[in-house]
């Protein structure tokens, strides 16, 4: 029971931590940084304060084998993409919508996990699916003449795709079932910064950024929704599952709501509340039936 409820621990600080993705972005956006060059100053620094800390204070070898670059470099780049396609959906579409049609991924890693890896689809599972993203749904609190841009729609879903693919990856793929769990999120990001310095042709088109805020934002970009998240996502993953941590990412969207009305001061509406009570009623469905199991056995 103490290693599934680590899990869920581990899971949940991953998709808060993720949902702060547009509260350190769009500053930078507005002032006029670029989404590459946003990009590679989150895994860069990511890469430099992660790695770090690794080598000098945790005291653990980055040694990889010929037989595992592949598959971190695969991951490295599924994630990567996941970010890119994210944050340049925010330059079509409001971010909050962004990361309410993100939460799509747990019924992809629900789909791809019972399509080819035999997972069984059990009823709790579908049923907290249903729930959380109904209440998603009522998440979305767009003005009633919003237009969504299809282009940024089919930006978030290939985001979302792509995060499923790496969700799933992480547990199933057997070169890194054994990897710490520490030195693999530290080669996604090493891997994955190597899509902005291609982008950013090696970075001779790399956007300088000349202000503390911004300067602040980038470091929290590397931390919160990058290290952070990498971190606990991996774990919570190996311990729990990837369809039971991808449904705990409905936490994100909450986390997204959240910082709008404290920190920007949007309305917090009887529908947002509806979504809200939907949204943790299918996260708690998940994690009470499987403490049930638990105790039974």
């Amino acid at each position: 029971m103490k290693r599934y409820f680590q899990g869920v621990l581990n899971g949940t600080i991953a998709a808060v931590s993720y949902g702060t993705n547009p509260l350190f972005t769009l500053p930078m956006y507005a002032d006029g940084i670029g989404v590459n060059s946003v990009l590679f100053y989150r895994y860069a620094f990511a890469v430099l304060i992660y790695g770090f800390w690794l080598k000098f204070h945790k005291k653990i070898s980055l040694h990889i084998t010929k037989e595992e670059f592949l598959p971190l470099f695969f991951l490295g780049i599924v994630f990567s993409l996941s970010s890119l396609t994210l944050f340049d959906a925010f330059n079509f579409i409001e971010a909050g919508i962004a990361c309410t049609i993100l939460f799509i991924y747990p019924v992809l890693v629900t789909i791809i996990m019972t399509l080819f890896f035999k997972e069984k689809l059990t009823k709790t599972i579908i049923c907290s699916i249903l729930l959380t993203s109904i209440g998603i749904v009522l998440l979305y609190h767009g003005k009633p003449d919003t237009k969504l841009n299809i282009k940024g729609v089919l930006l978030v879903v290939s985001s979302a795709l792509l995060y499923a693919f790496y969700i799933v990856g992480v547990k199933n793929i057997k070169a890194v079932k054994h990897i710490n769990r520490a030195k693999l999120s530290f080669y996604v990001m090493l891997f994955g910064l190597l899509i902005y310095i291609v982008n950013l042709k090696f970075c001779t088109e790399l956007q300088m950024i000349d202000k503390p805020l911004l300067w602040g934002c980038a470091i929290a970009l590397s931390i919160f929704p990058t290290i952070i998240s990498l971190e606990t996502i991996t774990v919570a993953i190996k311990l729990i599952g990837s369809t039971t941590t991808a449904i705990l990412g409905a936490l994100e969207p909450l986390t997204a709501i959240f910082i709008g009305v404290l920190v920007f001061h949007e309305q917090l509406t009887a529908r947002i509340l509806a979504g809200i009570v939907l949204i943790l009623t299918g996260v708690l469905l998940i994690i009470l039936r499987k403490k049930e199991k638990i105790v039974n056995n």
